[in-house]
């Protein structure tokens, strides 16, 4: 009995140790405003959401910084404990990680240069044959333009900087992406160039994501967002970062 006593109170103390530790949390910074980096800072949407859940779940959580491709991979490893980086929830992820209760519902948009608004107008110029769609390798864009534009051509870009940079050049005609970079069009003057139509493609759920078996952690954070959405905080920050209406459920 006291055997089985020490080793219940050895793995309480590791538990607490493990919480008091705090958490690493996975973002790629190149994704405004959602997560970016601003004078050497970390800022944007999700890092405001991080210290909004840390104040609540009462733990400490460190931003780390890695490409896209990467955060799942260092989830799995156990290299970080959470991605916090406006991650659309697909089947192909939820096989891979334990998504958290959706906290924003976004769509892909399509992102193309101002003299080109009279063509694309028209719903059915973006299905148009032989029309240049840019995308981001390994993104729910890239999956919208496989599955849904067979008559165009696609080109890959490692980020927004570089499709922003094929649609000035004439690369392309259109670049499609998550809705947060075309809000972010609107906050800035050196994009003036550039527009969206602002009509959502698809319909995704944005969400954080644990390992598989850390349901623990996940119903952490599941109580925690439903206090951020009853207290207004979610709202909060989005109205901070957020120059258009979001629907935030």
């Amino acid at each position: 009995m006291f055997v089985r006593l020490l080793f219940s109170a050895l793995i309480s103390l590791c538990a607490v140790s493990a919480m008091a530790a705090g958490l690493k949390v996975g973002v790629s910074a190149d994704y405004p405003p959602m997560v970016y980096k601003q004078e050497g800072r970390i800022v944007g949407i999700e890092a405001d959401n991080a210290k909004a859940l840390s104040a609540i779940i009462g733990q400490e959580m460190t931003l780390v910084d890695m490409p896209f491709e990467q955060l799942i991979p260092a989830l799995v490893a156990g290299d970080i404990d959470v991605i916090m980086s406006g991650m659309s929830v697909t089947s192909e992820r939820s096989g891979q990680v334990l998504f958290t209760d959706s906290f924003m519902e976004v769509g892909q948009m399509a992102i193309m240069t101002t003299e080109k608004v009279g063509h694309f107008s028209q719903p059915w110029a973006l299905h148009s044959e032989g029309v240049r769609i840019g995308v981001e390798p390994g993104t729910t864009g890239a999956d919208y333009a496989a599955a849904e534009l067979p008559n165009a051509e696609v080109k890959f870009f490692k980020d927004s900087n570089a499709a922003f940079a094929g649609l000035r050049g004439k690369d392309i005609d259109l670049y499609i992406h998550d809705a947060p970079t075309s809000w972010q069009l609107a906050t800035t003057d050196e994009n003036s160039d550039l527009i969206s139509l602002y009509k959502p493609l698809t319909h995704e759920q944005l969400a954080w994501a644990v390992r598989k078996d850390d349901q623990r952690l996940a119903a952490r954070l599941n109580d925690a967002l439903q206090t951020l959405k009853r207290n207004g905080t979610l709202g909060y920050i989005f109205n901070r970062w957020v120059p258009v209406t979001v629907e935030v459920r």
